[in-house]
């Protein structure tokens, strides 16, 4: 699985519409609305890396509102989750 974390940057007006928008789309897992230099995080989940052009600028890109976009693309996924169940494996509950 490739993860791409997609900040963007929307008219200021209609961010919450614009978040349920690209919400909406496949392959969006999550979307938030933060403070700083841009204005929403999208988490992009897919197969195959050929599908990001699909999402990202295909799709992300096109919603009425989104000014720009800036992908970066996850090597690895590190997480609290991921640590407890790796230290968990062969103990018995």
């Amino acid at each position: 699985m490739i993860t791409a974390i997609v900040l963007i940057k929307t008219t200021v007006d209609r961010i919450p519409e614009i978040a349920e928008s690209i919400a909406a789309l496949d392959n969006v897992s999550e979307v938030y609305s933060v403070t700083g230099t841009y204005d929403l995080v999208a988490l992009v989940r897919v197969a195959k890396h050929d599908e990001l052009a699909d999402i990202i600028p295909g799709r992300i890109s096109k919603i009425p509102g989104v000014e720009a976009t800036d992908t970066h693309v996850a090597f690895r996924t590190y997480s609290q989750h991921d640590l407890e169940a790796a230290f968990a494996i062969g103990l018995d509950a």
